[in-house]
């Protein structure tokens, strides 16, 4: 790896670790780059796993302050994650590459539909409780962690806009504010990395200066995200979240 190849790869790191903290996506960034140096695509696939997991540690610890009084939530929603990433990641050494191309686009259209109309379901939903006099389950209750096992398995075997399936699916389903149900999905997100990187780690082929550089760019990024995520006001962070889904569905349409 050359010099300037290596410095394209550090900046890459640096822009998809800020870029998974905000919304996700930041696979769409750096794995690009990899395939363009002449990595294989699992070796550029789980080679990026591995070096975004300090960028998702370092994001989760920026937003350590909204994760207090979400201990309850960890806890499940780590174990739904966890088990998810390693199904995830089994997947992508078993199923050929083409097998995820043509519903990637649609879950990711599915999601953003879904962060876009989710304060109006959202007070739907409210007002239909309060007439049947029901109430929100605290930790969204079994169909939330079904479709969080789904995402996660979608995350341990690419990832590319897995923040935004988690950020639909809560945001729909728990009663809570955006900038929290945000710090959950960085938490998943480690979660997910971490053990696919560990799997990997037995079974697949790493290039390590990618890994390393990853690493080092996307722990910055993860700290630079956590920053910028946190000053968002809802509305702006929804619009980044469509902003940046959208040009993952024409990235992975057009590859």
């Amino acid at each position: 790896m050359t010099l300037w190849e290596a410095a394209a790869v550090l900046a890459a790191g640096v822009g998809a670790g800020t870029i998974n903290v905000i919304v996700g996506s930041g696979t769409l960034i750096t794995f690009p780059v990899l395939l363009a140096l002449g990595l294989p695509p699992v070796t550029a696939n789980v080679s990026n796993t591995l070096g975004l997991v300090p960028g998702s540690l370092s994001g989760a610890f920026g937003y350590r302050r909204e994760l207090a009084g979400q201990r309850r939530r960890l806890l499940r929603f780590g174990t739904t994650a966890l088990i998810g990433g390693l199904g995830g990641a089994i997947l992508l050494l078993a199923l050929p590459s083409k097998a995820f191309d043509a519903i990637v686009p649609v879950l990711i259209a599915v999601a953003l539909v879904l962060v876009v109309v989710q304060p109006r379901l959202a007070a739907l939903l409210r007002a239909r409780r309060e007439r049947n006099g029901t109430t929100v389950h605290p930790d969204g209750g079994p169909v939330l962690l079904v479709g969080l096992l789904l995402a996660s398995a979608y995350g341990g075997y690419f990832g590319a806009a897995q923040g935004v399936l988690y950020l639909s699916l809560m945001g729909l389903l728990l009663h809570d504010d955006l900038q929290r149900l945000n710090a959950l999905k960085n938490v998943l997100a480690a979660v997910v990395n971490g053990v696919a990187a560990v799997f990997f780690l037995f079974v697949a082929t790493f290039d390590w200066t990618a890994v390393a550089l990853i690493a080092v760019g996307s722990t910055l990024g993860g700290l630079l995200g956590a920053k910028i995520g946190r000053r968002l006001p809802p509305t702006a962070l929804r619009a980044v979240i469509v902003l940046v889904g959208s040009l993952a569905i024409v990235q992975l349409l057009l590859k």
